[in-house]
């Protein structure tokens, strides 16, 4: 077909589409002076272990002292010994392991299955939100690959006192997002059609939350 036969449909067609647009709604200025952080003197910390807890995360806040011990009450607990260890987890939080503890480094990577089946993980975090109790992690140190949260049962996360942030728009300034983030907002959950709850479909079905607060001296 011919330009000179195609001409005449191409111009209906695009004063049809001109009309259409004739009626759209007028360009709006979107207010943006909403609120990017909590209150003056709300308590982020406290507020960030009552959202997680709200998720049915156990929650446990101890000074850094206590944090070796409580590591090891929680895995007690939960009958856990081979725990991956991401590189950059201190020495230190193993300090109180009884001799049946099996720390396993996920160099070379450990394939889907062997993480599947190790008794639970160990991480720290990139930043944590206390209006909405979720955690974030970005494969930094401590943290390892994104897998490694996900495929075990078990995911024991350390947050220290100073990366809990009031609001999400706080935690975006602190995060880089070229890097793979992975945030995590209780333990693993969903709900059928009867709003039934099924934990672990896609992620740990036990999150265990360790808030340390630093002491001076």
């Amino acid at each position: 077909m011919s330009d000179r036969e195609t001409g005449p449909a191409r111009s209906v067609v695009l004063d049809r589409i001109r009309a259409a647009l004739d009626d759209r709604p007028p360009v709006v200025d979107v207010p943006r002076g909403y609120a990017t952080t909590l209150p003056a003197g709300a308590d982020v910390i406290e507020r960030f272990r009552e959202r997680v807890a709200d998720y049915q995360a156990n929650v446990h806040r101890v000074d850094d002292t206590q944090l070796a011990a409580a590591i090891a009450n929680i895995l007690a607990g939960h009958d856990a010994s081979r725990i991956v260890a991401p590189d950059g987890v201190p020495d230190a939080w193993f300090a109180m392991m009884g001799s049946g503890l099996e720390p396993i480094a996920d160099d070379p990577p450990l394939s889907h299955a062997e993480l599947d089946a190790v008794d639970g993980v160990l991480t720290g975090c990139a930043v944590a939100i206390a209006e909405t109790g979720t955690i974030v992690l970005d494969a930094g140190v401590a943290q390892g690959r994104r897998a490694l949260s996900l495929l075990p049962d078990l995911h024991v996360c350390v947050v220290r006192s100073d990366q809990v942030v009031g609001t999400i728009a706080e935690a975006l300034d602190r995060l880089d997002p070229t890097r793979p983030l992975t945030w995590i907002s209780g333990p693993s959950a969903t709900s059928d059609i009867e709003l039934r709850r099924v934990e672990g479909v896609h992620g740990p079905r036990r999150l265990e939350v360790v808030i340390v607060d630093r002491q001076d001296g």
